[in-house]
């Protein structure tokens, strides 16, 4: 099992979700998020970029899926947050060694993907 953690513009949010679930990713999450760091206005006010506020708009995804499944659920990210511009974000991927349903107090791999 693998998680799958991108910081992506707001802007590509929708498309990006909407493809994910097309290609059946099992489920993700959405969460805001406000950078601080990695350029994001650290050298540099909004105004002297000329850029508004909106390009920093960040929404981070995460998901769980199967291995087999990463770069399909990769590629599908690379494809639909893709601006050229700088900024377009992060995909971060780590192993998942355990999941525990807190209802039931089951444990295991495969039971993080599967929703009751």
């Amino acid at each position: 099992m693998k998680e799958i953690k991108a910081y992506i513009r707001t802007s590509c949010l929708d498309q990006t979700v909407n493809a994910l679930q097309d290609k059946g990713a099992p489920g993700i999450t959405i969460v805001t998020v406000h950078p601080v760091g990695y350029g994001f206005g650290s050298r540099f006010t909004l105004r002297e970029l000329d850029i508004s506020k909106k390009d920093y708009d960040i929404s981070k995804i995460e998901m769980v899926c199967d291995t087999e499944d990463l770069e399909k659920f990769i590629d599908v990210i690379l494809a639909s947050a893709h601006t050229g511009a700088s900024g377009d974000g992060l995909i971060f991927v780590s192993d998942i060694s355990e999941a525990i349903k807190i209802r039931t107090r089951k444990r295991g791999t495969k039971i993080a993907i599967l929703s009751g």
